[in-house]
């Protein structure tokens, strides 16, 4: 059987279909499984021992993009797939899928796409709380893969031996060594109505530095917020000179961002996909929640592995789409204490010690 599998991107929503892949492998191993990715989320899944083949279909605009997904469409057609599952549900994903001209194709019912598939599956609203790795499951259901297990099938993403061997390098050249418990801080987010302020950064680091001065704080950043995170460094470091030697900024891509965390006495972070990549290690982890829910983007994996939650409380507006703040102030994320950040990073760090961990 030949399984054409279809989630373009971003790079979380990658992440939560790998337990679908690892699903699909132990009930069907003698399956050829392809996964059709958009570069910039390709990372997550090359190299992941489950899959056949990446099939990698660039994003570009205009004429172009109708030019390739012809010459896709062709391509994919050509390869005879059996099955075609549209993880992803937008306009391409579906074109993609119906284009395969696989006899089974299953996707999400959605106006104006369901006649792409011969199984539409009902799509749970985007908001609720029910985890995204779940939503997501019924789209396997006609290939009987049974039930959705975060112990069996946590979400992957393959250790990269290079990126691992550049960490070990950066890590030796700035003077870290296993004397120094590690921190990592993702700064970062793709919107506003995922960005904590900085000044609450700026206090999570000199705190978890004045509690114990051997930690090293390495804080971390997507490609356009480089200079952010820097201007964070130099706040902390002119404003609490006592915790400049422990804190760094450091570029780093996404295979090496994952081998960083895999290193990590814990990693903080909101709510992007930095924190999802995480989640693929054993790292306790600390997630930052503002305009979402916790109980749909939670780490899903082995709960031996502790992870944390820490958003506002209750609000009326919350969770929102993140068009519009309707209170005009981004109130979920000003009002994420960082005191209640540092107290919930100590305790996954404490079950750490009280339980043995290999980290991966």
């Amino acid at each position: 059987m030949k399984v054409l599998l279809v989630r373009l991107r971003l790079i979380g929503d990658v992440v939560f279909t790998t337990p679908i892949v690892r699903a699909l492998r132990r009930r069907h191993p003698d399956a050829h499984l392809s996964y059709v990715v958009e570069p910039m989320a390709a990372v997550v899944v090359r190299g992941n021992p489950h899959l056949d083949e990446i099939i990698e279909v660039p994003r570009r605009g205009g004429l172009a993009r109708w030019h390739d997904d012809l010459r896709w469409a062709a391509t994919l057609r050509r390869r005879r797939f059996d099955v075609a599952i549209d993880l992803h549900g937008g306009p391409r994903s579906a074109w993609l899928t119906w284009a395969s001209g696989a006899p089974i194709r299953i996707g999400y019912r959605t106006r104006g796409r369901s006649w792409m598939y011969t199984h539409a599956v009902p799509r749970p609203a985007d908001l609720g709380p029910l985890h995204s790795v779940l939503k997501q499951w019924p789209l396997v259901a006609p290939l009987d893969v049974g039930s959705c297990d975060p112990s069996r099938d946590p979400v992957e993403m393959p250790a990269d031996a290079a990126a691992d061997g550049r960490v070990t390098r950066w890590l030796a050249d700035a003077g870290i060594d296993s004397r120094n418990p590690l921190v990592v801080v993702h700064v970062s987010a793709g919107n506003p109505f995922r960005r904590w302020p900085p000044p609450h950064f700026a206090a999570l680091v000199v705190e978890l530095v004045r509690r114990r001065p051997e930690r090293r704080v390495v804080l971390v950043s997507g490609p356009s917020d480089a200079g952010a995170a820097r201007a964070l460094v130099e706040q902390v470091c002119g404003a609490h000179p006592e915790a400049a030697a422990a804190v760094r900024h450091v570029d780093c891509d996404l295979a090496e961002l994952r081998a960083l965390t895999a290193r990590a006495a814990v990693y903080i972070g909101g709510d992007s996909g930095p924190l999802h990549i995480a989640a693929t290690t054993t790292t306790p982890v600390v997630g930052l929640f503002g305009p979402t829910l916790a109980e749909r983007s939670m780490p899903w994996r082995d709960p031996r592995w502790p992870a944390e939650a820490v958003d506002a409380g209750p609000l009326p507006c919350r969770p929102c789409r993140q068009r519009t703040c309707a209170p005009g102030d981004f109130r979920c994320l000003t009002r994420i204490d960082p005191a209640r950040v540092v107290a919930a990073a100590e305790r996954v760090m404490q079950q750490v010690h009280q339980a043995p961990m290999v980290h991966a």
